[in-house]
């Protein structure tokens, strides 16, 4: 179950990073709103998960799920870049979330 919490937080992180971008600067106070909605559920979630995952565990899963799904939302959303370092660095990051997997 904190797996899946952990998961969840994650993937609620890349939404309110999504939607931070769509509240340009919180003057759009409809996106401001789901924002800062989305934030405090990922982080109870995610604090929710510490319980019973280790902290470096955790922290590192729910920023990598953060950062690869923010990623990919800027990419097939928002029409971002794709260069093969961008690419690399995705790489890396899910090497090291497999990893950090692996070994909890």
């Amino acid at each position: 179950m904190a797996w899946m919490m952990l998961i969840f937080a994650g993937l609620l992180e890349v939404g309110w990073a999504f939607t931070m971008k769509l509240s340009d600067g919180f003057t759009n106070p409809v996106y401001s709103i789901i924002t800062i909605a989305g934030v405090i559920a990922s982080f109870v979630l995610l604090s929710l998960s510490m319980k019973i995952l280790p902290l470096g565990t955790a922290y590192t899963i729910w920023t990598g799920i953060g950062a690869i799904g923010a990623f990919m939302v800027g990419i097939f959303v928002l029409g971002e870049s794709v260069t093969p370092l961008r690419l690399l660095a995705a790489a890396l990051i899910i090497s090291g979330l497999v990893l950090m997997k692996l070994s909890s």
